[in-house]
């Protein structure tokens, strides 16, 4: 191509966005974003932003005659390795100065076409003035006299909240930057280099984030004012429709972070929560005074920035005494009023989840609560088909009313965490990991301590410890169980959810049904979202309310078995990972295809190491019962799925004559039979059999025992034994 030869008569639109597509010796059409001692900063697309050194001017910075927002003309010189861009000078600084215009599109077709006059238009210039702050000369020539910002209307409907957000950024790094000093043109890039690398990453990215308005010029402005007038208070849901207005805003802080330019305050009042930005200089803490669930008046103007709303802080008072009560009143109403749902509505007609309606509300409470709080929710449960399908739906209800809630594109990452288990099992090994994280994000980002939901794990005695850790340190509990859950695990939660605690028989319930009740109850408008779920959470038997129900929303049997199968696969690899999207597509948005590839595997896999299992049981006649032992050490596949808790299920469903079936390894086992077992009454009559065993029940929920593997077996003897006493 010709034209490369030409880079340098010749000035470039960038289309990109990365700096590593730039090309070093190019000159670039590009924004005036903002000033510093140092330089200049240019825009030359969205995103990408690089400095102008004022070793590298013709002329003294305080001198050059250029505003923010301005359309200038710049010569890439170099890329560096982190990201930032050094620029240089153009004598150049009108396009009929060059001999011509080419697009540079890394990614497009158009790139090293030639621009007509007219195809590309400058930027608009956004000079505005908010409401009771005068315009700030840019820059001081050290005798009193200075350039005045020329203020437009910030009323013009064509001035676009880009082009405002550009200006905004350049008064941010403008009005606070130091005086500049006398230089000459000997400086050089290496001389500042340190500022040079903080100022053109920093401010290119947290510049445009806030206006500084600390100081008034004594230029006159175009817009008349009454600087003794108040904001009007309005509420923070009503914001979008006040971009570019001076509003006052009345809450509690849920979070304060501090960027390398602003301090960020989230802001929660009686509607919803918003992003506020304070500017004193880059990277310092402004309104040190003001700390988390502090309430708070704040006036400011509403920005939208990158998508998302913005208030530019003016002034923000810590209130107290009477003023701090009130607010701290109106919210507290207003989350109370807010978070209790109206009704519970079970999916269908279910005696178990009906006898829980009451419990159901307090739980549904206490996670609509915690999203009004600016709380973060972290659900557990267990990797398995069930548990997945219980925490992804309590997931699919929360997350809607995070992004309603939370202005950040983000939020509903940093509110809502799922962490499957492996062990089903909310031991010292769990809640120490929670702990520690807790503690960390609430030490280095000042978040309140999360909502911990457990859902189909801590219910029973073996988790009273973690349930207890986290109790120490204050954070709230839900248990949800199907199952019947252990007296003690009462005193350790904040909201449990179980049949058990009711007089009514609900064997038939399953985690994953009891949950997507709980999700409904969260959240409606996802209810029919979540109604083939239940289906899906149950095995085989499962109930006709919900096969019912799946069918109705377009989920035959088929259908239901595929998705629990590819989910149960799915709970196998790095099961300590949520794999959010990946759960979404297959539970949520698949039409079958992506279900029916992963359901195959499972399939393929599952079948071939039962037929092998099968082929290598050992039948034994115990007390006249027949008992099917599997050493899985020796006739299974360690490491690979199926894992042995999902072998000896599909061993169990494959028994028509067998009374029990026990699946051990090194140095635990599992237990199923027909008419089921009291897993933990088998390891006592096992632990007085092989004292020297250390046999003991764990993981209820999995019929498992854990023993010593000196003893093993003596031990798979003993629990053989104790097995057939109770059928």
């Amino acid at each position: 191509m010709d034209w490369i030869t030409h880079d340098e008569d010749v000035w470039f639109d960038f289309r990109g966005n990365s700096p590593k597509q730039l090309t070093p010796g190019r000159y670039y059409k590009g924004t005036v974003d903002g000033f510093a001692d140092f330089g200049v900063f240019v825009d030359l697309t969205r995103g990408v932003t690089g400095l102008l050194h004022r070793s590298e001017l013709d002329q003294r910075l305080e001198t050059l005659d250029w505003e923010s927002g301005d359309t200038v003309f710049v010569q890439v010189k170099n890329v560096r390795n982190n990201g930032n861009i050094d620029l240089g000078w153009s004598i150049r600084q009108s396009e009929s100065e060059f001999r011509g215009a080419r697009v540079h599109d890394p990614d497009g077709d158009a790139d090293g076409e030639e621009i007509e006059n007219g195809e590309v238009d400058g930027p608009t210039t956004v000079k505005k003035t908010p409401k009771g702050i005068s315009t700030k000369s840019r820059a001081s020539n050290g005798t009193g006299s200075a350039d005045t910002a020329e203020a437009s209307s910030a009323d013009d409907d064509s001035t676009s909240s880009d082009d405002t957000l550009a200006e905004a950024g350049a008064n941010a790094v403008a009005e606070t930057a130091a005086p500049e000093q006398e230089s000459d043109n000997t400086d050089t890039p290496e001389a500042d280099a340190e500022a040079a690398d903080a100022g053109s990453d920093t401010a290119s990215r947290h510049g445009a984030e806030t206006e500084s308005h600390a100081a008034e010029s004594d230029a006159e402005t175009d817009v008349e004012v009454d600087d003794d007038a108040e904001p009007e208070r309005v509420t923070v849901d009503s914001l979008g429709d006040r971009v570019g207005e001076t509003v006052r805003i009345e809450g509690e802080v849920v979070g304060a972070r501090q960027t390398g330019g602003p301090t960020i305050f989230e802001v929660r009042d009686e509607t919803a929560v918003v992003d506020c930005a304070a500017f004193v200089e880059a990277g310092v803490r402004a309104y040190p005074e003001v700390g988390e669930a502090d309430a708070i008046r704040l006036d400011g103007e509403v920005e939208r920035r990158r998508g998302e709303l913005q208030v530019e802080t003016e002034e923000l008072t810590a209130l107290s005494d009477g003023d701090a009560e009130t607010v701290e009143r109106r919210l507290a109403d207003a989350l109370a009023e807010k978070a209790r749902p109206e009704a519970v509505e079970p999916l269908a007609g279910e005696p178990g989840v009906e006898a829980v309606e009451a419990q159901l509300a307090d739980a549904a409470e206490a996670i609509r609560a915690a999203v009004l709080e600016s709380r973060p929710i972290v659900v557990r449960h267990a990797a398995t088909a069930d548990g997945y399908v219980a925490g992804a739906a309590v997931e699919r209800a929360v997350l809607p009313l995070i992004r309603e809630e939370h202005a950040r594109a983000d939020a509903e990452y940093h509110f809502f965490t799922r962490r499957p288990l492996d062990d089903p099992v909310y031991g010292m090994d769990a809640a120490t990991s929670d702990v520690t994280r807790m503690l960390q994000d609430s030490e280095r980002h000042d978040e309140k301590l999360p909502l911990v939901v457990l859902v189909g794990i801590g219910g029973t005695t073996d988790s009273l410890d973690g349930l207890g850790l986290l109790g120490v340190y204050g954070a709230s509990r839900v248990v949800v169980d199907a199952e019947s859950v252990d007296t003690g695990v009462v005193d350790e939660t904040s909201v449990l959810v179980s049949p058990g605690l009711t007089d009514t028989d609900a064997t038939d319930l399953s985690t994953g049904a009891l949950g997507a009740n709980l999700a409904a109850a969260v959240n409606t408008d996802v209810s029919a979202d979540l109604a083939h779920l239940p289906a899906v959470s149950y095995w085989e038997a499962a109930p006709d309310a919900y096969t019912d129900l799946a069918a109705d929303a377009g989920y035959g049997a088929d259908r239901t078995s595929e998705l629990r199968e590819a989910i149960a696969l799915e709970a196998y690899y790095q099961s300590y990972q949520d794999k959010r999207e990946l759960i979404t597509d297959l539970l949520f948005e698949d039409d079958g295809g992506l279900a029916g590839h992963v359901s195959e595997q499972f399939r393929s896999k599952l079948d071939t190491e039962a037929e092998t299992a099968e082929a290598n049981l050992e039948l034994r006649d115990v007390g006249g019962a027949s008992v099917g032992v599997l050493n899985a050490d020796s006739y299974s596949h360690q490491y690979d799925f199926p894992p042995t808790a999902l072998l000896a299920d599909a061993l169990h469903r494959r028994a028509d004559d067998r009374t029990a079936t026990i699946v051990y390894s090194m140095d635990e086992l599992f237990v199923r039979a027909p008419d089921g077992v009291d897993v933990r009454a088998a390891a006592a009559a096992a632990r007085e059999a092989v004292p020297e065993g250390g046999v003991t029940a764990v993981g209820i929920r999995q019929n498992r025992i854990e023993f010593l593997s000196g003893a093993r077996e003596a031990v798979v003897d003993a629990v053989a034994d104790a097995v057939v006493a109770q059928l």
